[in-house]
């Protein structure tokens, strides 16, 4: 049951950033679920880094928006120079 809930909520983190942020981002619905579970492994590493989350101590909402929008940005980068 938890990789169901892992791929809802990478699902849902994925959708909301991809609202977010302005542009035509062309993924479909598996890369958008990997784009909101990388976010939120991003926001969790990030996060643990900073010393705001314990270790093994998964990131909030806001937090995995937040790292699957600057994985988003860094995608663009990425494709434009492609």
């Amino acid at each position: 049951m938890s990789i169901i809930g892992t791929i809802f909520v990478g699902l849902i983190v994925g959708l909301l950033a991809r609202a977010l942020k302005p542009g035509d981002d062309k993924m479909g619905w598996i890369m958008t679920i990997f784009l909101g579970i990388a976010g939120s492994l991003l926001a969790s590493y990030a996060g643990v880094a900073m010393g705001w989350y314990q270790e093994g101590q998964a990131a909030g909402w806001i937090a995995s928006i937040v790292g699957a929008v600057i994985l988003l940005f860094i995608y663009g980068l990425v494709r434009k120079k492609a």
